[in-house]
């Protein structure tokens, strides 16, 4: 009779040296295969036209480097939806392929879909253009128009060439109608356009706005322009602590009233939501054949300030003002069942997001939730499952194996 199992050790060794590579292989081998990047992670999509191409002699600039630990939190590295354990999912029909909801007080992060996908931010990087106007410029310094800046590509509020303006006049101008021209004027009045980018660039990595390289102080596009939902988001939550700013982008109706023999500008505000959502705050609204549409807005309702921005959407089915209300109402439902945050607007040390004092932040723990790639990763890489079969495989052998030697003594050790 043959043995069920071998008695020699050194066989039995084999057996189970095999048996736990063979259970490992696989697993070996998933490891080994590499993750598929998040679709955008260095550079926003191709462009669809020229308008990105560098001068003649120059070369395009190369993507911002990624920052290896994600500013945030943990969860803003994700590629897909991130909402709180246990959250119902955003309402249907979002278009955009990024976007994030935050608290503007606390800069908790709410919920969000790709938050640090590199996008392109059309006429949203006027809030940054915004931000260092409102940090630089007194509001009653007087800017003289040049005829570069009246002949900007617009949308435009129709500066004329000699007119003067004040800073104030041009903020609203600027965030209320989106003017190109204004825009220009603004850059002139930095030093120039190329100046003008540098302080919007340096302000944007003082803040810790790593996906953001404006490319032009418009928002057109233009070479090596990038931007995140979460950056942009950072970007609004700290310009709302400007007073200016803030005023500025609540505004319905403003006028720039006639000077110099220059008519006056009558200006009204593009964002469909204010006067018409509850507790609207304001907002900006953008877009480029490149980076498609773009919004960012903010609300109050119930002592909350819940703020969204959108960017890379389309207007169909259904508006992209009316996409960002139902995010806005999401937010809002968030809040009220106290879900936690997924993580936060976080600012490098020693920056503030205000220009007086601290402003307390939300802590987001870094340990990844249940389920989440990032647990995965942490985990064990043979797996709970993997672990128990192989115990079970063990268990089986080794009983086997002391089971054939019982048979054996009792047979008188015959063949």
């Amino acid at each position: 009779m043959h043995r069920a199992f071998p008695r020699s050790p050194k066989v039995l060794g084999a057996i189970l040296t095999a048996g736990v590579l063979a259970l490992s292989a696989p697993v070996a081998a998933a490891k080994a295969a590499p993750e598929p990047a998040c679709a955008n992670r260095d550079a926003p999509p191709p462009p669809v036209d020229t308008s990105e191409n560098p001068a003649p002699g120059q070369a395009a600039p190369t993507p911002l480097s990624v920052p290896a630990v994600p500013v945030g939190g943990h969860r803003m590295a994700e590629c897909g939806l991130v909402t709180p354990r246990g959250a119902p999912n955003p309402p249907a029909g979002i278009t955009a392929a990024s976007w994030v909801l935050q608290d503007l007080d606390t800069g908790a992060v709410l919920a969000a879909q790709a938050p640090h996908s590199r996008q392109r931010p059309a006429s949203l990087i006027k809030t940054l253009l915004a931000l260092v106007v409102t940090t630089t410029l007194p509001p009653d310094q007087v800017i003289t128009a040049t005829t570069e800046d009246a002949e900007q590509e617009c949308t435009c509020v129709g500066l004329v060439a000699g007119g003067r303006y004040t800073v104030d006049q041009l903020l609203h101008g600027l965030l209320m109608r989106s003017g190109n021209d204004v825009a220009h004027a603004f850059a002139t009045a930095l030093g120039g356009v190329g100046p003008a980018l540098e302080q919007m660039n340096a302000t944007a990595a003082r803040i810790g706005a790593t996906d953001t390289r404006a490319a032009t102080p418009s928002g057109l596009d233009g070479p090596g322009m990038s931007t995140s939902a979460y950056d942009l988001s950072l970007i609004f939550h700290h310009a709302m602590k400007q007073p200016a700013f803030a005023a500025a982008v609540a505004t319905k109706n403003f006028e720039i009233p006639a000077t110099d023999g220059t008519p006056a500008i009558p200006i009204v505000n593009d964002n469909r939501l204010l006067g018409v959502y509850t507790g609207f705050l304001g907002g900006k609204t953008g877009f480029t054949d490149d980076a498609r549409h773009t919004y960012v807005g903010a609300a109050e309702q119930k002592g909350k300030r819940v703020a969204i921005v959108l960017v890379r959407g389309e207007q169909q089915p259904t508006l992209l003002v009316d996409q960002a209300a139902k995010l806005l109402d999401y937010g809002f439902a968030l809040e009220a069942n106290r879900s936690e945050a997924v993580g936060r607007i976080a600012y490098p040390s020693p920056v503030t997001p205000t220009t007086t004092s601290e402003y307390a932040l939300p802590s987001v723990s870094n340990s990844p939730s249940p389920g989440s790639p990032q647990a995965a990763e942490q985990g064990d890489s043979f797996g709970t499952v993997g672990w128990i079969t192989a115990l079970a495989v063990l268990l089986s052998i080794v009983g086997g194996f002391v089971l054939g030697r019982q048979r054996t003594k009792a047979g008188g050790g015959g063949h």
